[in-house]
């Protein structure tokens, strides 16, 4: 019995010839197909470059300042290795923030060291990254207050002979900087906290190396270290200690120690914890772009 012959209009129409653009697409996309299946032993991919962590330091004409800082990224670098790091300050010391920037291709992250949001941190790191525009940069918190901080404070207190277990009069002045920006005495005052709190409780009155502006013009400022000293003192607290939130010797160091009227811890310098400071600043930048840090101090990253 012959078979039915099919209506034309059932048959399927002939696929039509490809051209020479749609050949090549095919190709590729058939080689695409079979090369994600394909494993190439021995090579890894591609990694897009790390930022730059640039570390910047204030600056001071002390000549151990310069060696104290490079001692602390030296720490830095040990502890990430391949890591590129550089320095930069804002001034008094070479080379300064602007000529390392200059130099910087790509990403770079600015870690201050310095340890409250005062001027230099809001206003002076932003200004410099604007200045640098084949670099895309993003600043980091500065390095206080966090509990690290509180570590490195503590040791050196130790090493200057600070009691393992000190007496319930006594009591430490903590010396920073100093700004008239309330921000960074509310920082200061935060770092105070958080080193009682590692001390077991014990008084710690957040003080200004500089000069304490006149009583009411700065609401939130800071008194003296002297004047934190004396207000202790007579309050019946003794010893009275004095530590201080500075990376490097430099005048304000200078001043804080020469208030102290016994113990003075050194400068912080290459202290692991505050090694270890430096990369969480620079890693909170990283894991969290448009975030605030993770420790909840109140210093958001800032994105430039």
């Amino acid at each position: 019995m012959t078979a039915p012959i099919p209506h034309p209009a059932s048959r399927p129409a002939p696929a039509a010839p490809l051209g020479a653009g749609d050949l090549a697409a095919e190709i590729t996309a058939q080689l695409s197909r079979r090369l994600r299946g394909v494993r190439l032993h021995g090579l890894r991919p591609s990694r897009p470059p790390v930022p730059t962590l640039v570390a910047v330091a204030h600056g001071s004409r002390d000549p151990r300042a310069l060696p104290a800082v490079r001692a602390l990224l030296a720490r830095v670098r040990a502890l990430r290795p391949g890591l590129p790091v550089r320095l930069g300050h804002i001034e008094l010391n070479r080379p300064l923030l602007t000529d390392t920037l200059a130099e910087l291709r790509g990403e770079a992250v600015l870690v201050p060291l310095l340890f409250g949001r005062g001027y230099h941190v809001t206003r002076d790191l932003p200004a410099a990254l604007a200045d640098a525009p084949r670099l895309t940069g993003r600043i980091a918190t500065p390095l206080g207050p966090h509990p690290l901080l509180a570590e490195a404070l503590h040791g050196r207190l130790l090493e200057a002979g600070f009691p393992p277990e000190p007496g319930p009069r006594t009591a430490v002045v903590l010396a920073a900087a100093g700004s008239r920006s309330p921000r960074s005495a509310r920082d200061t005052a935060r770092t105070a906290r958080l080193l009682s709190a590692r001390l077991g409780g014990l008084p710690v009155r957040p003080a200004a190396a500089h000069a304490a502006p006149p009583a009411g013009t700065v609401p939130g400022a800071l008194p003296a270290v002297a004047d934190a000293v004396r207000e202790l003192t007579v309050r019946g607290h003794a010893p009275v200690a004095v530590a201080g939130c500075f990376t490097a010797p430099g005048r304000f160091a200078t001043h804080a120690a020469e208030a102290a009227p016994g113990i003075a811890a050194a400068p912080l310098a290459d202290h692991p914890a505050l090694a270890r400071l430096v990369l969480r600043r620079y890693d909170q930048v990283l894991l969290a772009p448009t975030g605030c840090d993770d420790e909840s101090t109140g210093a958001a990253t800032v994105a430039v």
